[in-house]
């Protein structure tokens, strides 16, 4: 079980795919830390020598942000937005789509289950 940025990386798979469970880290990156650090991209992570291992560890903490620091760096541009009340900012408290993306339907992963509303008519009155 390698581990790199304190993310256990699953051992099973090729190494550019394992890569990609570090957030901040997609295929395109992953490709180009694995070029640099001369690591053949379809070898498993378990078949890795521990030298290769910490190579790749290096060259990601020297020239990426990831994991945590990214993660915090992007919750604070948004509560930034949200503080100096730009339209995104507004989008986001309101847990709306903040891309330009049509509300009217669908946009279901942002605004959750669906609602109905006004959709109970009310019973007749039965005669007894």
């Amino acid at each position: 079980m390698a581990r790199i940025s304190g993310v256990t990386i699953p051992s099973e798979k090729q190494v550019w795919v394992s890569l990609t469970y570090v957030y901040g880290i997609g295929p395109k990156t992953s490709h180009t830390i694995l070029e640099a650090v001369k690591v053949d991209p379809t070898v498993r992570v378990k078949d890795l020598t521990d030298a290769e291992v910490s190579r790749i560890q290096d060259y990601i903490n020297e020239n990426f942000t990831v994991e945590g620091e990214l993660q915090r760096i992007v919750s604070t541009n948004i509560k930034r937005l949200k503080d100096i009340n730009a339209y995104r900012g507004l989008r986001h408290k309101a847990n709306l789509p903040s891309r330009g993306q049509r509300t009217k339907t669908n946009a279901r992963t942002r605004r959750g289950k669906k609602t109905t509303v006004g959709g109970t008519a009310k019973k007749a009155p039965s005669k007894t």
